[in-house]
């Protein structure tokens, strides 16, 4: 199975790097409904969050703090969603690891719902035996 991120394949200029480092770098991809979100990502192949190596946290933590300096000023989100979906049950599709960075505005129909929202449902409870 080919990774769409080893290397990164841009799609009709669609998404492209903005910023990296060493061992990381963050992607954007120009859609209309999540502005300015992106995904920052480990150079080596590793699968979930609990793959990365040591100097992969530190480079992922410090590309997540200029990110966001890069999108205060770009795009003055009121606030931030940032995760990792993690195996196939977590909502993970590619299994190469990628930090979601996702600006929110006060003027957002769902403005205020986090990332747990929808799991917190009664509806996601799981059966009783």
């Amino acid at each position: 199975m080919s990774c769409p991120f080893c290397p990164p394949k841009l799609h009709d200029g669609r998404q492209e790097i903005i910023l990296k480092n060493e061992l990381c770098f963050f992607i954007q991809q120009d859609q209309p409904v999540l502005i300015g979100s992106g995904c920052i990502i480990p150079k080596a192949h590793r699968k979930t969050p609990f793959d990365l190596i040591r100097e992969e946290w530190d480079s992922t933590y410090d590309l997540l703090h200029k990110v966001k300096a890069l999108l205060d000023e770009r795009h003055a989100p009121d606030g931030y969603n940032i995760g990792w979906n993690c195996g196939a049950t977590g909502g993970q599709i590619i299994f190469h690891v990628h930090l979601h960075i996702i600006p929110r505005f006060a003027d957002e129909p769902y403005a205020g719902r986090g990332i747990r929202n929808w799991l917190k449902r009664d509806a996601n409870k799981r059966p009783t035996n």
